[in-house]
């Protein structure tokens, strides 16, 4: 390799890194952006979450035709559409931020669901592209582990960032996260220059008269795939619902807000949520560390466990109950400390712990035994990441519905981290093993 070539490799590779991280700012932002629809448009809690479902339900529009662009554009064909839509689609949420009219909530959705046709895009070309620019093997999955990483630091600083911007949630509005906005758009083109002069290397298509041949068999003939399948649905759901809901309940129930004696609700709400987001962080390092020990089926199996007694805990114990966590007040002489918080908010908290490492379980588990269909059914995958949209939406609206009793939303994620714990222990045992996979 000449070192020209290596030059461009590692600047290709620090931008899919970015990348990579991206992913997660863009997807994340819709969070907060939930609670600053429903303030700017005065609408339901479910009507806010719509531009986290817009994101999310692009995954089941663009799943499929993602794998198939990759497989006939390749690596960076593939990466320009997706950064060049991504550009389009923040590019329309932060136009819906000039808009004074209720037509901007319209505006943004579509903002939104653009968007996430550009994260399923990243998602299914940056994996594998990471993989390639570091040659494979230990090197590849390095690289991969590196654009997680700071998938995760990225997903932690969005959430934050937006609790320090938003002066007050009652009177936030889209314009109050415009430097979000204004970031993620200058990467996106930034990216998209540095990957279009980049030499990226491209995975050489093989052609063989056995992979063109149909069999009466699919992904879906395998019990144990269709239950996983579901599965990612539902963690998904989990993953997002959790501080989605902790984040609106943190700034906007008046008791909770009462309890706060230094620092802003939105801040201190921001980082609590945020929290979440870095211990999944956290969790990801040292699942790493222990996964060549602890067995997928083990793994998914304790961190269910935990999660579900955690969300228990939290629906159940009392709110006057206080402890310490260390937040981002936004106050002068008073940046960051620690703020007192319900322990219930404490104890959802940890459950970033317990989903960080459920990905890579269950899609262990479900393409255990596949063969020649795990690629197939990795565009399964990517259509059901769909449930990221759907279960906060489901927990939003009981919400509303419940009088704004944040916590009975909860019992969605109790159903939720029973369902994976049910797939480790019983559903993921492969029933169809006469099955030809060869």
């Amino acid at each position: 390799m000449t070192e020209a070539k290596k030059q461009g490799n590692i600047v290709a590779i620090i931008m899919m890194i970015f990348l990579f991280g991206m992913i997660s700012f863009v997807t994340n932002l819709s969070s907060p952006m939930g609670d600053i629809l429903k303030n700017q448009f005065t609408v339901a809690n479910w009507v806010g979450t719509l531009g986290v479902l817009a994101n999310f339900i692009a995954y089941a529009v663009m799943g499929i035709p993602s794998g198939i662009m990759l497989d006939r554009l390749g690596y960076k064909k593939t990466a320009l559409a997706a950064i060049a839509i991504g550009f389009t689609g923040v590019g329309i949420q932060t136009i819906s931020g000039t808009i004074d009219s209720s037509s901007a909530l319209i505006v943004y959705l579509l903002g939104a669901f653009i968007a996430g046709f550009s994260m399923c895009m990243l998602n299914a070309v940056v994996n594998p592209m990471l993989n390639n620019l570091g040659g494979g093997g230990n090197r590849g999955n390095q690289l991969i582990q590196i654009g997680g990483s700071f998938n995760s630091l990225c997903a932690t600083s969005v959430i934050i960032l937006s609790g320090i911007l938003i002066p007050t949630i009652a009177e936030a509005k889209i314009g109050d996260v415009f430097p979000l906005m204004f970031t993620a758009l200058a990467i996106f083109a930034l990216a998209f220059i540095v990957i279009a002069m980049a030499t990226i290397p491209e995975k050489e298509k093989i052609i063989a008269a056995s992979i063109s041949e149909k069999s009466e068999y699919s992904p879906l003939s395998f019990r144990h795939f269709i239950l996983g399948a579901i599965a990612i649905f539902v963690y998904v759901g989990v993953e997002v619902g959790i501080p989605n809901v902790l984040q609106k309940w943190l700034q906007n129930d008046i008791d909770v807000i009462r309890m706060f004696v230094d620092g802003t609700p939105e801040a201190i709400a921001g980082s609590v949520a945020g929290t979440y987001w870095l211990l999944m962080l956290v969790g990801r390092l040292t699942g790493a560390v222990i996964a060549k020990k602890v067995s997928a089926k083990t793994m998914l199996m304790s961190v269910s466990s935990v999660g579900l007694l955690l969300v228990f805990a939290a629906i159940l114990v009392p709110k006057a109950i206080l402890v310490d966590l260390p937040v981002f007040k936004n106050e002068p002489g008073a940046l960051f400390g620690l703020a007192k918080v319900p322990i219930n908010a404490a104890l959802l908290v940890l459950c970033g712990l317990c989903t960080s490492v459920m990905w890579g379980g269950i899609f262990n588990l479900a393409v255990e035994g596949l063969g020649k269909f795990t690629e197939k059914a990795s565009g399964y995958f990517m259509v059901l990441v769909c449930g990221g949209g759907i279960l906060p939406l489901l927990q939003n609206w009981i919400v509303d519905i419940s009088n704004d009793n944040y916590l009975i939303s909860y019992w969605v994620v109790i159903a939720g981290f029973a369902y994976l714990l049910y797939y480790a222990l019983i559903g993921s045992k492969n029933v169809n093993k006469d099955i030809p996979v060869e």
